[in-house]
């Protein structure tokens, strides 16, 4: 028992060492630190403490060994009561049970319980499903622990370990296995999840590059392929409609080519189809393929599935234009939720400028060079724009150089305007001459001058520009809305001109359908009358020789894909001569030239997000527009968007060099999606004036013999639906029906955008209730000003204040520092946080730390003047 006691005395004393130690290693750290001689009194206070806590730990320790001693003496009690004549087995049990013993305890000293798996009471299981749960806590909290990372590994270990052993013994028998096997599906499926994850981020198309990218020029210019990349997944859909739907049916189980004279080339053009010049021109077998509107049959059903194929070719253009407005929609709906972060932008611009304008996706050295830069650049402008609003200039001239752009400007965008019309028209006087005798300028001419315009003026505007004086985010929202009307006129310009053309293509139309039919007539005549028969035979020609008229669908698909195909070839060739032969140029003759080439003119090139963006923008939205007239643009687009993607990558790392001003990217494209909203609503417009409106050609095309196209809906309804469905479509389509229900959806918006605008004034007023309340609990907390303005005004307003309750014992004797006024700063409590300045050179070097020199201005720190060593004592 002696030994015992001992033992017991040296184990408790070597836990109080090592609590002591571990207990004392940061206090001594901390004391290293300040060890000051006014700290003795505090210091021996937190001695006592430090003890007192060290005394109630051993005791509560000391209590537990001995229960653990008091069971073990009972056991052993318990095997001598039972004789020595154990068995060989007997003591093998309990060796097995000592060892179970230590290893629990040296488990306990570790944090973890100790049981035996096979008999375990209710407490032991509780106990241990509160362990587990506190051990799967900490792993899901960890990483908010404000501990060293060699703490977190450890523990995050140990942890794991627990929860890996202990968690199974929560069953017994089956319930333990079933258990076990139900934890081990489940960190299989999630491993099965997080790969899976793994595997569809590996697969998203390009994003290697574009991360790369994103690396070295910032998330602005990496916003620009992700806006690519979305376009190319867009169109890529779009194909798969119009491929699925019209074309594949038709390949399949329409009529082959030379079938029918609209699937064949006439006998006059048959020389010259496969050359590459007509070829180019998507001329000769290009214009009579599946690329364009007149290749399609008109029947109503064709093949074995009785497929509906006009019917078909309509609802898939009109459902193009339906999918993709909801896409846009949906986008620019996600996009608002990540948008907004919910603060004034006027409140804090220092404080979110410092924490939140660093693009954390910059890897390039030189890229974070020239963000670092532009964050101070920005600190500078935010600086001066105060002084800028108070700066005084000539507002007269300023307003007249400004008009004087807006003239310049806006003649320019009528000379583009009226230069794109002249040029269709003329191009309308060509196609009535001999091809052969027309030159390749000639034949390319509105193609060639829409690309030049769209090059040209965009530096023009920013030049012009200038004359303004704007701020360059003002600026920049002007130019991109210049462009957005350069385009924009341009593109419609472009369509008036050809829809000018197509109501000459018509007449010329109607003369051959009246011109064939009388011939049809004469023939049917003569040969009555010449064979004395009723029974004439259709007229046989063959396919090759038959009268064609213009297809003006055709022509206007053509003239849309060329433009198309032109744009790109102009981008590419762009790209090539001016940022590749540039950067070649300031790479090999910066050595022998006479300035610095990188640093002055021409110097790298940059890449310009803007004009990119509205490029893209409005490339869609004549895809959108010359897709009912030529089903095969949508397929040409997607090849174009997918060597775009590559071929601009490769530029962008080779031949730009990044932004001097790295802007980070919003997390809202909004702005380009609205633009790309719009686009796609222009671009409706002429496909549904076209479809109601124009009469499809008479020889060509799958809606070739009805009045409109629209007919085919109708004729669909009338032959192959009910009778009752034909009644509600034709009630659905009366104007008395349409006008109210338009109007009754005018009123519905109306309403609810009035309630929007009511709640977003009410969420204001909260905003500034709420902000109004902060700051007087502020003021209430540190000095007794108010800051309520109205308050203060009617405070102004009192006679002699009378109202206001006259000042305190406690206010009388706190000193107000001088041009403090309504701060409510005290002088004596700022004195005795602020050390007094001694305004003297420093002619030596640094000394060790002592106490204050004694010609100092102002009082000595002595006691109870310094920081938390008590109030100043009250005079």
């Amino acid at each position: 028992r002696r030994a015992k006691a001992q033992r017991k005395k040296k184990q408790v004393s070597d836990d109080e060492d090592d609590e002591e130690d571990e207990d004392e290693a940061p206090r001594k750290r901390g004391r290293r630190k300040r060890t000051k001689p006014q700290d003795s009194d505090q210091d021996d206070e937190e001695d006592k403490r430090s003890v007192r806590q060290k005394g109630a730990k051993a005791s509560r320790r000391k209590a537990a060994n001995e229960e653990r001693d008091e069971e073990s003496e009972e056991d052993q009690g318990k095997r001598k009561k039972g004789g020595r004549a154990a068995s060989k087995q007997e003591k093998e049990d309990q060796n097995k049970e000592k060892k179970g013993n230590v290893k629990g305890k040296d488990e306990t000293n570790k944090g973890k319980p100790y049981f035996i798996y096979e008999s375990m009471s209710e407490g032991e299981i509780a106990a241990l499903k509160e362990q587990v749960e506190e051990k799967k806590k900490l792993i899901a909290t960890l990483r908010n622990k404000p501990w060293r990372m060699k703490r977190r590994l450890v523990l995050l270990k140990e942890a794991q370990e627990f929860v890996e052993k202990f968690e199974g013994a929560l069953g017994k028998g089956r319930g333990k296995k079933l258990y076990a096997f139900k934890v081990m599906m489940t960190k299989k499926l999630i491993k099965f999840n997080r790969d899976f994850e793994n595997f569809k981020t590996a697969c998203i198309p390009w994003e290697r590059k574009i991360k790369e990218v994103e690396s070295h020029f910032g998330s602005s210019v990496a916003s620009y392929f992700i806006f690519l990349r979305w376009m190319y997944g867009l169109n890529l859909i779009l194909f798969g409609f119009m491929f699925g739907l019209v074309v594949l049916p038709e390949v399949l189980m329409g009529l082959p080519y030379g079938s029918i004279p609209r699937k064949t080339v006439p006998r006059s053009e048959q020389d010259t189809a496969m050359d590459f010049s007509v070829l180019f021109d998507f001329g000769g077998y290009c214009k009579y393929s599946i690329l364009f509107y007149g290749y399609y049959n008109n029947e109503r059903t064709i093949g074995v599935l009785k497929f509906r194929l006009p019917l078909s070719y309509l609802l898939t253009g009109v459902g193009i234009f339906g999918y993709s407005l909801m896409v846009v929609i949906r986008t620019m709906a996600r996009n608002a939720n990540e948008g907004g972060d919910g603060g004034d932008e006027g409140e804090f611009t220092f404080s979110w400028k410092m924490f939140t304008s660093w693009d954390y996706l910059i890897g390039n050295p030189e890229t974070a060079d020239n963000k670092y830069a532009s964050i101070t650049t920005s600190f500078k402008e935010s600086i001066v724009d105060e002084k800028e609003n108070q700066k005084n200039e000539n507002i007269h001239l300023r307003r007249f150089l400004r008009i004087l752009a807006n003239i310049m400007i806006l003649c320019c965008l009528g000379g583009s305007g009226y230069l794109i019309y002249f040029v269709v028209k003329r191009s309308q006087d060509f196609a009535k001459m001999d091809p052969a005798s027309l030159t390749w300028f000639q034949k390319n001419e509105v193609e060639f001058v829409m690309s030049l315009l769209g090059l040209v003026c965009p530096p023009l505007f920013e030049t012009i520009a200038e004359l303004e004086d704007y701020h360059p985010r003002i600026a920049l929202k002007w130019q991109l809305g210049r462009i957005f009307a350069l385009f924009l006129g341009n593109l419609y310009t472009f369509l008036f001109a050809l829809f000018d053309e197509v109501n000459a293509k018509l007449e010329t139309e109607q003369e051959l359908k009246n011109a064939t039919e009388w011939a049809i007539h004469e023939y049917n005549a003569n040969y009555s009358s010449y064979y004395n028969t009723t029974d004439v035979p259709p007229l046989v020609v063959n396919p090759a020789d038959a009268v064609r008229g213009p297809c003006w669908e055709t022509a206007v698909g053509i003239e849309f894909v060329k433009l198309i195909v032109s744009d790109m070839q102009v981008t590419f060739l762009t790209i090539l001569i001016g940022d590749f032969g540039r950067a070649i140029t300031v790479r090999f003759l910066n050595y022998c030239w006479c300035w610095d080439l990188e640093a002055g003119i021409p110097s790298y090139a940059e890449f310009d997000i803007s004009g990119n963006v509205l490029g893209l923008i409005f490339n869609q939205g004549m895809i959108w527009m010359g897709a009912f007239y030529a089903p095969g643009l949508v397929g040409l687009n997607v090849l174009r968007l997918l060597t775009s993607m590559y071929f601009q990558c490769w530029a962008v790392m080779a031949c730009n060099v990044p932004h001097e001003r790295v802007f980070k990217a919003s997390r809202s494209n909004n702005f380009y999606m609205g633009l790309l909203l719009l686009v796609l609503f222009l671009s409706l417009l002429p496909v549904v004036y076209t479809i109601m409106t124009l009469p499809p050609s008479f020889d060509c095309g799958p809606f070739s013999g009805q009045d409109r196209m629209y007919d085919v809906v109708m004729e669909t309804i009338t032959q192959d639906l009910p009778a009752f469905m034909g009644t509600i479509f034709t009630y659905a389509t009366n104007p008395g029906l349409i006008m109210p229900a338009v109007l009754l959806m005018v009123l519905a918006i109306y309403y609810l955008n009035t309630v929007s605008k009511g709640y977003q004034q009410a969420n204001l007023d909260l905003k500034k209730k709420m902000k109004m309340a902060r700051d007087e609990e502020k003021n209430r907390r540190n000095n007794k000003d108010s800051t309520n303005q109205v308050m203060k005004d009617l405070e102004d307003l009192l006679p002699n204040k009378s109202l206001i309750p006259p000042p305190t014992e406690e206010d009388k004797s706190t000193k107000m520092k001088p041009g403090s006024a309504g701060k409510g700063v005290n002088l004596q409590k700022e004195v005795s946080l602020a050390a007094p300045n001694p305004r003297r050179p420093v002619a030596h070097p640094p000394r060790a730390r002592g106490g204050p020199p004694g010609h100092l201005r102002g009082p000595l720190p002595g006691p109870g003047r310094g920081r938390g060593r008590g109030a100043p004592p009250r005079t």
